[in-house]
């Protein structure tokens, strides 16, 4: 029996005489089956998926290969052929739903697109089956849905509308770019349950991009293993954990988060951060002729941060987490309690020298550090900008503390000289990095730091924030829904649900020993992967105590 979908030596290139992004890439996807490529990123994956949509963007271009779908090859037919399949026979879901759905229109009419388009069906039986996949993705007002905008829901909402507005078609292949980047544990698994039962029901095949090998491990079927375009390992996914074939393969495998070791307990006697009874509400928005009532965002949390420790926030997306972070950095104030640096209430109305003290103790690492780099200003001016509220150091000391930071950072000086677009991912979140502790602060925020980079790039991060930690002594407020990540780095954890902590405790008690559902739910939800005696690795459940 023939694949549905069959990719043969495709080779991609970048403009004319540009270097290859996909290198004789050869796979078979059969119908009702689910194939991940799994790589790092630049490593190919999402430029061979976009290749048998000839989606391409310029100056990408096959100049190799072949793309046969459900026997057809796709690149001998004209665009009107190709039309006809891309949305009907082949869908798409795109990594980042905020991207791909339109902002100016409203849900009923981005799903209806590909109804009238491929179905020609009436408005009132589109709006039947909208409504009906909308209530069967478990979207808790459909009527209402259909009329809002995409910014008006969540990233998990969003992209459960996306997978909605695809699926509609019932397509015979589902193409899935890194279907929950940036989404929490919660999420990303009701996402992808949904993706697999929605696939399931309509015989659809998967193809999945993705950097997440415990993600991978745990839905799909058959992996291609990608390294700078070429197929370096493949198989069976149970066969390619067990016995990975290839350095590449055991390198991304390697670079999985692994727990940390403990580290003494620090000091308890004066904690440098304390928040007491904290609750921020979030006022309501202004309508014509009347307001929406506030929602609260965080509800009467108190937490103790101690010099040197690193305390990790978790829990999923609103509840809470990146909100307090801002309060404690003095960037929210909060409706009610204190939050105290060193003693001193941050939020006073002074301005004063403890008001100083903490502007400039307390820096923060921002979740996305392209959004938070100054396009228009070069690397360098941009890790030195803090030391402007420096005037005890001469421009020499200055000079020599960049210079210091940035290979503390693992950056060089040719990196001072570039703007933030001409750096990767990893790189960024570097300076990043950089421009929190070169002022030496007391106490960082890290939000969501590792939330967008692939397996390899989140181990070089995470274990430079710990040697930049031990070095420098500073505290640190974790802010993730990345259980990995904080396993590897956190001494205490406080889980958050509904803007309230609903436990904390020591790292490995809270892992090992949960006493809240909540965060059995969070523990239960993220995959993991344990490596075996012999070297490979197999997919378990996270070994957790009952209460």
């Amino acid at each position: 029996m023939s694949p549905l979908l069959s990719v043969e030596h495709l080779t991609i290139r970048a403009g004319d005489s540009g270097p290859l992004v996909v290198d004789d890439l050869s796979f078979a996807l059969p119908a009702g089956e689910m194939l991940a490529l799994v790589g790092e990123s630049g490593s190919g994956k999402t430029m061979a998926a976009r290749a048998v949509l000839d989606l391409l963007p310029p100056p990408m271009q096959r100049i190799a290969g072949r793309v046969r779908f459900d026997g057809q090859d796709l690149a001998a037919l004209p665009p009107k052929g190709l039309r006809k399949i891309r949305g009907a026979r082949i869908g798409m879901v795109f990594q980042e739903p905020m991207v791909s759905l339109n902002p100016a229109m409203p849900i009923s009419r981005q799903m209806a697109e590909a109804l009238k388009l491929h179905l020609r069906l009436d408005d009132a039986e589109i709006r039947r089956r909208s409504l009906a996949m909308l209530e069967r993705i478990r979207i808790a007002d459909p009527e209402r849905c259909l009329s809002a905008y995409p910014h008006e829901f969540s990233g998990g909402m969003r992209q459960r509308i996306m997978l909605a507005s695809v699926m509609l078609t019932k397509p015979a292949l589902l193409i899935a770019d890194e279907p929950t980047t940036a989404l929490d544990t919660l999420v990303a698994r009701e996402v992808l349950d949904l993706m697999v039962e929605l696939t399931r029901e309509n015989g659809t095949a998967v193809l999945m991009i993705s950097h997440d090998l415990a993600m991978v491990a745990r839905y799909a079927r058959h992996v291609v293993v990608l390294q700078h375009g070429r197929a370096v390992d493949g198989g069976p996914t149970e066969q390619v954990l067990l016995s990975p074939r290839d350095d590449y393969t055991r390198k991304l495998l390697d670079a999985l988060p692994k727990r940390g070791t403990a580290r003494p307990p620090v000091d308890q006697t004066a904690p440098l951060i304390a928040v007491e009874d904290v609750t921020i509400d979030h006022a309501g928005r202004q309508r014509l002729f009347s307001r929406t009532p506030p929602k609260r965002a965080v509800d009467g949390v108190s937490l103790a941060i101690h010099p040197g420790e690193t305390v990790a926030l978790v829990g999923g997306s609103g509840s809470g987490k990146t909100t307090l972070g801002r309060a404690i950095v003095g960037l929210l104030k909060p409706s009610a309690g204190r939050i105290r640096f060193r003693g001193q209430d941050v939020h006073g109305a002074r301005q004063d020298a403890a008001a100083r003290d903490h502007r400039l103790n307390c820096q923060m690492i921002f979740q996305d550090p392209y959004s938070s780099l100054d396009p228009r200003m070069k690397i360098g001016p941009i890790v030195s900008e803090p030391l402007r509220l420096a005037p005890e150091m001469t421009p020499k000391q200055k000079a020599d503390r960049l210079a210091e930071t940035l290979a503390d950072c693992g950056l060089s000086r040719d990196h001072a000289g570039r703007y933030p677009h001409q750096l990767s991912g990893g790189q960024r979140q570097r300076v990043a990095i950089a421009r929190a502790i070169i002022r030496r602060p007391a106490f960082v925020i890290a939000d969501e730091p590792v939330s967008a980079l692939d397996m390899t790039v989140q181990k070089q991060i995470l274990e430079l924030f710990r040697a930049l930690q031990e070095r420098y002594g500073f505290a640190c407020l974790f802010v993730s829904h990345d259980l990995g990540a904080v396993e590897q780095v956190a001494d205490r954890v406080a889980v958050m649900q509904s803007g309230q902590i609903v436990e904390t405790g020591p790292r490995d008690t809270v892992f090992d020993h949960p006493q809240h559902d909540y965060t059995r739910e969070l523990l239960a939800a993220a995959p993991a992967l344990h490596r075996l005696n012999g070297g490979g690795f197999e997919l378990k459940g996270r070994r957790i105590a009952a209460a």
